[in-house]
């Protein structure tokens, strides 16, 4: 085995590769035969091909396809330590080259052809409740898919009523002894939280990116701006001071009390699988409330992973729990009396349901939903700039993005002639890969049913009558005929009364929307339906003051595409953009979180003044 594995590393296959010898390599032919003769002997910790992840009994994390260079990477590395495997689900035909440097597996120098290898188990995704991971009991499951190749690589258990109940009771019977645990000490089980992440940033950000279609980059990026929500709550003891007021009266003392709130619930979009649910569930366990995350059905294996490093990072069992779901799951969250918050990011129609079903059951609640975020071009913007942003904030991550652009708004016809001649080449040539492509402007889109959608809103902007200058709905990638691919469309001469304007798309797709002049453009986005965020890029201060004092939208960007706060400021929409009083982490997920609670003392000095019947003032 050895010398076949060291053959293969010195063929001459680091040159050129045909596809058969790439897969030769990298596919399940090679796996169980170094599995079997490397792996047990040695004893040592099975490296799985930039593997984003490995079980703890060295079973792969499926749906992960690696390039080209690092299957050969791990090659190199498995010739030379020993200690490197290769997964993959498929083996095609292999050629002569590849399969005359692997055609003695043995030791003995036996000549024997590769097997088909068997055919993996599907992988499935249960619940975490208690401090580990459990099965589903339902039945009931949903299909997750690698975007890239449109194949099903996962089955999720969509919980019942019992098994969620079985949650909130678990995390009921933690909760008490962490919130009697002091801030600092529950500061530092954050801390370590961090420090887990960080060793395991890579292989995380592959995969999210293995569920999602993100490209690894902007996975990274998801998982970033999550952990700084992490350090921001790390800081939240500082917050949780209540106040005080010495001799608020006559031997009497005044002050306030921040306590936590109990069992609380986050419910969290596909769009970002890190990010959000870290932006819920770091403040509310830094105030000291249990935590009850139900995170999309779609891509669930991050969360469950980042559930398993808070349990290492010494959270107790209990205090967070992950269940997985449809809608039973959700409406169990939202009418159970114990649950005593909840969180949401998503659509607006189920975050309007959500709000007004938790409101109905005595909750606290904050929604957030759909946005339609504008960007206006004034005749003075630095225009390269201008498509700079309007090309990454209107195109990266596929557009499925709370915050994306997608209304641009140029002032002026000789403005938004220039700003469409542009965009036009730049829009034909981006570029779409699967999300392992490092030169990929971005990747696949989550599932088939929303590529569709998406498609299907290109051709109803055809049908009212905009200009469609770019049309990506025919991209096909060579090998990946089957995954979630769209180039990146571009409309021109949208009207507001068309629904490709008022409606969101959530796909790679920009409207260009004409304004005569400035106050046109400010009225745009201010009478939409939605009021996420919004941008205006112009070399002008007065007018860049004026607009963000008076636009009607939670988020503003001067000269900035994607406006969204640091972690210690708050984020939030207007209008059918958020739906509640209190915004998304910074001060506002400590008032979120937790309730005040307000103390008169006085003790007694031996002097007697008798009953009173009046409300009691300062005489």
């Amino acid at each position: 085995m050895r010398r076949a594995l060291k053959r293969a590393a010195a063929s001459g296959l680091s040159g050129e590769w045909s596809e058969d010898d790439y897969d030769v390599l990298c596919q399940g032919a090679v796996v169980g035969r170094i599995m079997k003769a490397v792996a047990a002997p040695v004893g040592t910790p099975w490296l799985w091909t930039l593997a984003y992840g490995h079980h703890e009994d060295r079973t792969p994390i499926y749906g992960y396809e690696p390039t080209r260079e690092a299957a050969y990477q791990s090659i190199r590395s498995a010739a030379g330590e020993l200690t490197a495997g290769l997964f993959c689900r498929r083996l095609p035909p292999a050629s002569r080259a590849a399969q005359a440097a692997l055609s003695h597996t043995g030791n003995d120098g036996s000549s024997t052809r590769a097997k088909r290898p068997r055919e993996a188990r599907m992988r499935e995704i249960g619940h975490f409740i208690g401090g580990k991971k459990v099965a589903g009991t339902s039945g009931r499951s949903g299909d997750v898919f690698n975007p890239n190749t449109g194949e099903v690589q996962a089955k999720v258990s969509f919980a019942t009523k019992s098994e969620v109940e079985q949650a909130i009771a678990n995390a009921e019977a933690a909760q008490p002894g962490w919130a009697a645990t002091n801030p600092q000490r529950r500061a530092r089980v954050l801390f370590k939280f961090l420090e887990l992440v960080q060793k395991e940033f890579d292989s995380l950000a592959q995969l999210l990116s293995s569920e999602h279609g993100k490209t690894i980059a902007d996975s990274k990026g998801d998982i970033q701006r999550g952990l700084e929500v992490v350090e921001f709550a790390c800081g939240i003891p500082h917050l949780l001071k209540g106040e005080f007021s010495d001799s608020a009266g006559p031997g009497i003392d005044l002050f306030s009390l921040r306590q936590p709130l109990g069992v609380v619930a986050g419910i969290t979009p596909f769009n970002f699988p890190a990010m959000i649910p870290m932006w819920k569930f770091a403040p509310a366990l830094a105030c000291g409330n249990a935590f009850i995350l139900k995170p999309s059905e779609r891509d669930p294996s991050v969360p469950m992973r980042l559930a398993e490093l808070l349990v290492e990072a010494g959270l107790p069992a209990g205090v967070l729990n992950v269940v997985n779901g449809d809608k039973e799951a959700v409406d169990t969250l939202l009418t159970d009396p114990r649950v005593r918050a909840i969180g949401f990011v998503g659509s607006s129609a189920i975050a309007e349901y959500i709000y007004t079903t938790g409101c109905a059951h005595g909750k606290r609640v904050q929604c957030f939903g759909g946005a339609k975020n504008h960007m206006v071009v004034m005749p003075d913007a630095d225009m390269d700039q201008a498509v700079d942003a309007l090309i990454g904030a209107g195109y990266g991550s596929a557009g499925e993005r709370c915050m994306a652009v997608s209304v641009a708004v140029p002032v002026g016809k000789k403005t938004a002639d220039i700003l469409v001649e542009k965009l036009i080449p730049r829009v034909e040539s981006l570029k779409v890969g699967p999300s392992s492509d490092p030169k990929a402007d971005y990747g696949p889109m989550i599932t088939k049913a929303h590529l569709d959608k998406v498609k299907s809103y290109v051709d109803l902007g055809l049908k009212e009558g905009a200009k469609l200058r770019v049309d990506g709905r025919g991209l096909k990638l060579q090998g990946y005929e089957s995954g979630f691919f769209m180039g990146g469309c571009l409309f021109d001469e949208v009207t507001p009364d068309m629904r490709i304007y008022k409606e969101e798309i959530f796909g790679p797709v920009l409207s260009v929307v004409r304004a005569k002049n400035y106050d046109e453009a400010l009225r745009l986005p201010s009478e939409h339906d939605y009021g996420n965020g919004v941008a205006i890029f112009t070399r002008d201060g007065d007018t860049a003051r004026d607009f963000a004092t008076r636009v009607n939208v939670g988020m503003v960007g001067v000269n900035f595409a994607i406006p969204v706060p640091l972690a210690y400021y708050t984020f939030g929409g207007w209008k059918r953009s958020g739906f509640g009083d209190l915004n998304q982490h910074g001060p506002d997920a400590v008032r979120f979180y937790t309730k005040t609670k307000t103390v008169t003392s006085r003790w007694p000095s031996g002097i007697k003044e008798g009953a009173e019947f009046v409300i009691p003032t300062m005489k």
